[in-house]
């Protein structure tokens, strides 16, 4: 029977030929496909394929050599080397609050920030007569560059603003600069964190009073959902515009493996203070086994950090954005902390993670990373 090929890696046409000779060399024989003929150095998508009974061999051969992972390490090292803070902003008072913390934020572990806002320009199709079409077209462009002209007066006006803020040393002079995009605001955050590469994304939003009539709410909360970049969404009412004035941190654990990836992450987020951390339970066992978890996982927490100034904290039964309210009040907690998990759209909109209903239904800052 013929050994038939299978696809052992895709790459560009340089590290395609880079890892063909490493097999070859190696014994195996090794088939390019995809290869642009008349430009192969730009080719993209080049395809390694090998014979099927060879491909345990490659692997290990693959797995021995570095040349794959010091590459992707250059490419993060690169990546990594400016840190940045992207603030999404729709020009509202809360924003201004999103823009004074972010700012102070990125003074604080020295990066650079980027002021985004995401504009939507609808268009609805109804029966034109097809002597007017020229003239509702042209009368359409007309509407859509009036949009843009006022959200860059918008936008002009806000950097006025932290640049005056800046000047009078209620702000920390930061290298900053702003970026507009056309569409829905949650799918160009998205978009443009992908490709922007931020450490951390604020956004502001509204007091739980007035969630209803809120656009950036929801906006946040569908970022939050589906991007892997950790969330700092600050509400309009916070007293302070400086994480260090945050003195009493909270990070939520539901006793999972996530959570210890997760509060690495927080930790170095935080890292540039010093708060008093509190973990309380969000798990939705009722029993003496919280106080025993929680326990265990603060233990752990300690060792790993014992600089760090860590107690805990078991939330009381009955409904648990009721007992994290309570909880909130009683110890004087200024930022909640917690993880999520990218869901599939079904789940998101028949059971919204604690995150969304967490962010709908308080006044305190959520700092949200995805496990």
């Amino acid at each position: 029977m013929e050994d038939k090929l299978v696809t052992l890696a895709i790459h560009t046409f340089e590290k395609a030929q880079i890892l063909k000779t490493m097999l070859e060399t190696e014994g195996i024989e090794v088939y390019i496909h995809n290869v642009n003929q008349i430009q192969p150095v730009v080719s993209a998508g080049v395809r390694v394929r090998i014979k099927e009974s060879d491909l345990p061999h490659a692997l290990r051969i693959i797995e021995d050599s570095k040349w794959l992972s010091e590459d992707a390490s250059q490419e993060e090292t690169e990546t990594n080397q400016v840190k940045k803070i992207l603030i999404p902003i729709d020009f509202s008072d809360y924003s201004i609050k999103a823009c004074e913390l972010g700012i102070n934020y990125a003074y604080k572990i020295g990066a650079e920030v980027m002021i985004m806002h995401a504009y939507f320009s609808p268009y609805f199709p109804s029966a034109i007569p097809m002597g007017d079409t020229l003239a509702y077209q042209v009368n359409e462009e007309e509407n859509v560059q009036n949009v843009l002209k006022r959200v860059q007066i918008d936008m002009e006006n806000i950097s006025t603003l932290i640049n005056r803020k800046m000047q009078s040393g209620e702000l920390p002079k930061i290298k900053y600069n702003y970026v507009l995009r056309e569409g829905l605001p949650e799918e160009e955050i998205i978009a443009y964190s992908k490709e922007y590469h931020p450490t951390l994304i604020v956004m502001g939003t509204r007091g739980k009073s007035q969630k209803d009539m809120d656009l950036i709410g929801s906006v946040t909360g569908e970022v939050i959902e589906v991007n892997k970049v950790p969330v700092l969404a600050i509400p309009e009412n916070v007293p302070f515009d400086d994480l260090s004035e945050a003195k009493n941190i909270a990070f939520a654990t539901s006793f999972n493996q996530r959570d210890l990836v997760a509060f690495d992450e927080f930790m170095e987020i935080i890292k540039p203070y010093n708060p008093h951390i509190y973990l309380f339970n969000i798990s939705t066992s009722r029993d003496e086994w919280n106080e025993i978890r929680l326990t265990g996982v603060n233990e752990y927490f300690k060792k790993q950090y014992p600089d760090a100034h860590i107690t805990h904290t078991v939330l009381a039964d009955g409904d648990l954005l009721l007992a994290i309210e309570k909880f909130v009040r009683d110890e004087q907690i200024d930022v909640i902390a917690l993880s999520t998990y990218r869901r599939n759209i079904l789940a998101r909109m028949f059971n919204p993670s604690i995150a969304r209903k967490m962010l709908f239904h308080t006044d305190t800052p959520l700092l949200v990373m995805h496990s």
